[in-house]
């Protein structure tokens, strides 16, 4: 739970320590994020965060001056504010940090990606669906990150290569970076979710007593 956002969560299987960390789109909302989050990785602890941002009666997650271009100052203050409702979200349900994984779609994958740069720690993990990063990627610190990016190849809002030369800052900032892409739009199809849910799957955890590496 977090009192920076308006929160849906969803209780998880006690054997399964990671938490899913769900950030709608401009229009989408935390209960319908909540929903996919079940479809992707199910009995995995979720926690689904509404936007507190209102675009033409729509909730985003940060401010933007037109498509395409961001109001960078507002941008700065939801990452500051996402930093500390992650972290106060995954404390108060008792969760590991080390095991979240952090899933965006277009506002809220942007939005992840900005955390990401600024706080690697804090994004041990992410997917980022349809994520448009018209800004220099500088990564104070090699990033440590395990990402999935998917994409449309004819998406009207995100051109295609800028998503090709996203991937590229990102392995070249050091974060590890798988890519889905599919011959279609901004929308996400039944292929990319199972794309996702596939590669949550195989996405090793970390067996704390242990500090074994097993498989989920």
């Amino acid at each position: 739970m977090s009192d920076l956002y308006e929160t849906v969560v969803i209780p998880g299987r006690a054997d399964d320590p990671r938490t899913l960390l769900m950030l709608h789109g401009t229009g989408g909302d935390a209960e319908s994020f909540a929903g996919l989050a079940r479809v992707l990785s199910p009995g995995t602890h979720a926690i689904a965060f509404q936007g507190d941002v209102l675009e033409n009666g729509m909730p985003r997650f940060f401010r933007r001056l037109r498509e395409g271009v961001y109001d960078m100052d507002d941008l700065a203050r939801a990452t500051g504010k996402l930093e500390n409702a992650v972290a106060e979200a995954l404390a108060g349900a008792g969760r590991d940090p080390a095991q979240a994984i952090l899933v965006g779609f277009s506002n809220g994958a942007n939005l992840i990606a900005s955390l990401l740069l600024a706080e690697p720690k804090a994004v041990p993990r992410a997917v980022l669906m349809h994520p448009l990063i018209p800004f220099e990627i500088k990564a104070e610190v090699p990033l440590g990150a395990d990402v999935l990016v998917t994409a449309g190849r004819r998406d009207p809002i995100v051109p295609w290569p800028m998503i090709v030369r996203l991937v590229e800052d990102l392995r070249q900032a050091g974060a590890s970076v798988d890519l889905y892409d599919r011959d279609g739009g901004h929308e996400v199809s039944e292929a990319e979710i199972a794309a996702i849910r596939d590669w949550l799957r195989r996405r090793p955890l970390v067996d704390r007593p242990s500090g074994q590496v097993v498989n989920s």
